[in-house]
């Protein structure tokens, strides 16, 4: 894994982004954090726990954050392939680094997670509801048969990370990125991880508003 960089948005993740790294690093040496503009000590939280932070001095959402880590990940000449990985622990480091070996193993460009190609996921009616529909749309709109579409865990590799252009800074991001990975032809499968949605995560409101987020970005674009 030492090709590998792991990018990590990160925005007001103190309290639980030094783990995420700590758990990290043992697999993955090559990890950089693109602050968003954070108020709570989260840089010096990370770059503690060893990690590399770019900032951005204002927050300018997930999107531009993951565009940021990959160009910074893409100066390293000897990188061949990058995770994006989310900063509040639910993601795990064993799926990251199944789909890195896949990516090789089968001449990918792309490795993609899905929470629905296994039971281990636990997701609220609704949310599985949402997810789905997402995946039917973007299907509809690009040819590309995903079973999870807006799944932050991604394995890129070199050639189709540079050829990577996030415009849309927030939740209309994780679609941006699929359309390009479908004009650009990539190579892709899906990989089945575990998200382990926690009561750090729950408290933050990300699951349903996740879910609100992909209604509108669906129905309202």
């Amino acid at each position: 894994m030492t090709k590998t960089w792991v990018v990590i948005p990160m925005y007001n993740e103190a309290t639980v982004v030094g783990g995420v790294i700590e758990g990290l690093l043992d697999t993955f040496p090559n990890v950089v954090c693109v602050d968003d503009g954070s108020r709570d000590g989260s840089i010096t939280v990370a770059r503690n726990a060893g990690a590399i932070v770019v900032e951005h001095p204002i927050n300018l959402g997930q999107g531009a954050a993951l565009q940021t880590g990959i160009e910074y990940a893409l100066q390293d000449p000897n990188t061949d392939s990058i995770v994006t990985f989310d900063a509040d622990g639910q993601h795990r480091v064993e799926d990251a680094a199944a789909m890195v070996d896949r990516l090789h193993a089968e001449s990918l460009d792309a490795v993609l997670g899905s929470r629905f190609l296994d039971s281990r996921t636990t997701l609220t009616p609704m949310k599985k509801l949402v997810l789905k529909a997402a995946a039917l749309q973007m299907k509809a709109a690009t040819g590309m048969d995903l079973t999870d579409a807006h799944n932050g865990l991604r394995v890129l590799g070199r050639e189709i990370a540079g050829r990577i252009n996030l415009t849309q800074n927030r939740m209309a991001h994780a679609s941006e990125l699929v359309h390009q990975l479908s004009s650009l032809n990539a190579r892709y499968a899906e990989h089945p991880v575990h998200i382990i949605y926690t009561d750090y995560s729950k408290a933050k409101g990300q699951s349903l508003l996740n879910s609100v987020n992909i209604l509108a970005e669906l129905f309202f674009k």
